[in-house]
């Protein structure tokens, strides 16, 4: 039976979060092959993974982490390629090494059962990761899984013109050539109107962005649109196939993966879990923190 929840925002839905240095003050670092993972632990009671999208990083999950530390153990790194992470230019980025990466740095942990909570681009490394869990794959369990907007569904994704041009044969250009002004614009399109963020908001994402040259690599992580397309039935059956409990949290005024995406998963995913945030984009756990982690926290209440 679906649940579908709408929630207006409240005065406090933009909680005060971490500053970036804060947040890369309190991280580790972990080797995965070569390179150096950026991470962050805190919290008591059972594991809960975050998993961040593009082409942001972990500290997308700054003003939910200390409510969500409150009551679990959490865990989020910045992918390779991403945030504080390394970025080599070179490197064959996917979403299954990503799967790798996180299921190898939670096997080193000693984890053995875990809940995660995905957006956008983690959404399909935790579709992959559901997809192992159903083979028998992997070395923990896991026990539920949460997704933010994304493209969970390939064939209703709406790319920005930016994210198409990135993609095509002009990428490196493109991605050399990204400027800040571009950028501002671009990502600020996928925020609620309502709910747009700030100049010194949208410095902190450009500066985690150029960190380590990572504009020169948006051309390479990109290519996890046609990775989605590759393998859209294995990630999709592994929502239909899923036996821990799923709930969609979607902000409906996201123009790539809001609307037309919720409704494909009410379509397609039995007994569907809906929370819908009016007037939210793309980036609910930013722009409406307080009822991303009610939702959250409301939905692990019920396991």
């Amino acid at each position: 039976m679906e649940r579908m929840v709408s929630l207006g925002m409240p005065s406090a839905g933009r909680a005060a979060g971490i500053p970036v240095r804060r947040w890369q003050q309190g991280g580790k670092w972990f080797a995965y092959g070569e390179h150096a993972i950026f991470s962050r632990m805190e919290g008591q009671g059972e594991t809960l993974l975050l998993l961040h999208g593009f082409p942001t990083a972990s500290w997308d999950w700054n003003r939910v982490w200390s409510p969500l530390c409150a009551s679990h153990r959490v865990l989020v790194a910045d992918m390779l390629g991403f945030g504080f992470s390394d970025k080599p230019p070179d490197y064959p980025y996917s979403i299954v090494d990503q799967a790798d990466l996180h299921e190898g740095w939670l096997e080193a942990l000693g984890v053995d059962s875990v809940h995660l909570l995905a957006h956008d681009y983690g959404n399909s490394v935790a579709q992959e990761l559901l997809a192992r869990d159903q083979e028998g794959g992997l070395p923990f369990r896991i026990r539920s899984a949460c997704f933010l907007n994304g493209a969970l569904f390939p064939e209703v994704h709406q790319p920005l013109l930016i994210q198409k041009l990135l993609c095509g044969r002009m990428g490196s250009l493109i991605s050399r050539g990204l400027t800040r002004r571009m950028f501002d614009y671009n990502f600020s399109r996928l925020f609620g109107h309502h709910t747009q963020p700030t100049r010194r908001e949208l410095a902190c994402f450009w500066q985690l962005l150029e960190y380590n040259n990572g504009r020169g690599i948006l051309h390479r992580l990109i290519h996890y649109m046609d990775e989605r397309r590759c393998h859209r039935n294995r990630w999709v059956n592994a929502l239909q196939q899923a036996k821990q409990p799923l709930r969609l949290i979607s902000g409906t005024d996201d123009p790539v993966s809001g609307l037309a995406m919720a409704d494909r998963y009410r379509q397609l995913v039995p007994r569907p879990d809906v929370v819908a945030l009016e007037g939210v984009g793309h980036y609910p756990h930013f722009e409406n923190p307080v009822q991303v982690f009610e939702a959250v926290r409301d939905f692990h209440a019920r396991l």
